[in-house]
């Protein structure tokens, strides 16, 4: 039966794996996602099969996750997938944590020792998995924090953050040791609440520019923990897949900061805007150009190439089926519409992909920032939509500046610059941008989503 189960479970991690190469393309994430439900689905029947424990309880667990698992899904809104997403990465530590209390407090059922006896090298995969999963758990709450707006955006930054944070790490692993030599409940308690501490501390000082990388950061976190899981329950199959989604989300952590010329390590001692503590640049007497949505309509409907900027306004306006309506009319003017994506524009990973992609945008008229920069110099009219921090020139030109070496779209270079915010204030990260008040720049101040449906009208 052991062979059996083993191999079932090795189908399982294959299809996983073929689910992440999937998902690594637009054009085969849905095969990809069809993948990951197969593999998924494997490794959840196989495992109810071979479970030697109560079913009632199974059942219960299944209908009562299962439940509130479908509510979510079928409630959330597609701009709320970032907070979805470390919410969900918050469970998973919770997880980890509660599964290495249980082995410690229930030893037998685990096969690793007795109640005050238990194997060391058990208590050290136990110990470790613990730490990260209550890590993940704080410091994904305190991003669905600041995602959902219940916490600032900006760095929350305190005295000798750094040396604190590298204290607490420290007495983590002296923590460890301790609970391998006493296995002393009461210092197992502390390694969880110094953990959860420690979670807290890493995530809060990170500003908003930094959150897709943070989202990735915490998804591989999650993944670690699920192999520290794995280790404590002496599943495979959670080893594997928690080292799938723990390398993965590494690596893409790391690509995120490559494109954001950032290092890992920077992200994670201070985000972006936290030298700057959110304070306005001086730009003396320059006004902004406050345009309408007839001038626009005017502008774009007589434009030869039009590039659309998506951005956070645009996911919280949930604008982006009337910009797919918006392209669809200037394409029948006879005008070439495409978009542009930054790496880390919105709140996670892909997030402006993803909106596209609900609004039915073809995968070919997308572009990243390394191949549509060049093309801003010959577009008419650059059209962004709430993307503030990764359209602000003073990456390139401003030393000074928090950002400064972050690779960032040229809209500038664009003939025209139609610039949808709600107002002049600077961008989640805490920064001012000197585009606002460009010669060649008209701000367009309303609702993504209204402004956008305006313009449409307009040219109606």
């Amino acid at each position: 039966m052991e062979s059996i189960s083993a191999l079932a479970y090795l189908i399982s991690a294959i299809c996983f794996i073929m689910a992440l190469r999937g998902l690594s393309g637009p054009e085969t994430a849905r095969r990809g996602l069809i993948f990951g439900m197969t593999g998924m689905a494997i490794a959840i029947l196989t495992t109810l099969f071979f479970a030697t424990h109560s079913w009632t309880m199974i059942a219960l667990g299944l209908v009562i996750g299962g439940s509130i698992g479908s509510f979510i899904a079928l409630k959330i809104q597609m701009t709320a997938l970032p907070q979805l997403v470390a919410a969900f990465h918050s469970l998973v530590g919770l997880a980890a944590v509660f599964v290495a209390i249980a082995a410690f407090f229930s030893p037998e059922a685990y096969n690793i020792g007795t109640i005050g006896d238990i194997h060391t090298s058990s208590l050290v995969e136990m110990s470790i998995g613990l730490v990260i999963g209550a890590i993940t758990f704080t410091g994904s709450l305190i991003a669905f924090g600041k995602l959902q707006g219940i916490v600032t955006g900006k760095p929350v930054s305190f005295p000798s953050q750094h040396l604190i944070n590298a204290t607490i790490a420290g007495g983590l692993v002296l923590l460890i040791v301790l609970l391998c030599i006493t296995q002393s409940t009461t210092i197992l308690w502390t390694l969880i609440l110094v953990s959860f501490l420690l979670g807290i501390l890493i995530i809060i000082p990170i500003g908003g520019a930094d959150m897709p990388v943070i989202v990735s950061m915490l998804n591989s976190y999650s993944g670690w923990a699920a192999a520290g899981i794995g280790f404590t329950l002496q599943n495979n199959l959670l080893i594997i897949t928690g080292a799938l989604v723990g390398a993965s989300g590494a690596i893409l952590s790391y690509i995120m900061c490559k494109a954001m010329n950032r290092s890992f390590l920077s992200v994670i001692l201070g985000g972006f805007g936290a030298e700057a503590s959110g304070e306005a640049h001086d730009y003396g007497d320059r006004n902004a150009k406050i345009g309408s949505a007839e001038d626009a309509a005017f502008i774009m409907k007589n434009a030869s190439k039009v590039i659309i900027v998506p951005g956070y306004g645009m996911a919280v306006a949930q604008a982006q089926h009337v910009v797919r309506e918006l392209a669809d009319t200037l394409k029948k003017e006879g005008v070439d519409v495409v978009y542009a994506i930054h790496p880390v524009a919105g709140r996670m990973p892909g997030h402006m992909n993803v909106l596209l992609a609900e609004a039915n945008v073809p995968y070919d008229e997308v572009f990243e920032l390394e191949d549509i920069n060049r093309d801003f110099a010959q577009a008419d009219v650059a059209y962004v939509i709430g993307a503030n921090d990764i359209t602000n020139p003073a990456a390139k030109n401003d030393p000074t500046s928090p950002i400064y070496g972050m690779p960032v779209l040229n809209v500038e270079n664009a003939k025209t610059v139609l610039f949808i915010k709600r107002s002049l204030g600077s961008g989640y990260a805490g920064i001012d941008n000197p585009l606002f008040y460009e010669d060649n720049t008209y701000m367009l101040l309303d609702d993504a989503k209204k402004m956008t449906e305006n313009i449409v009208k307009a040219m109606e």
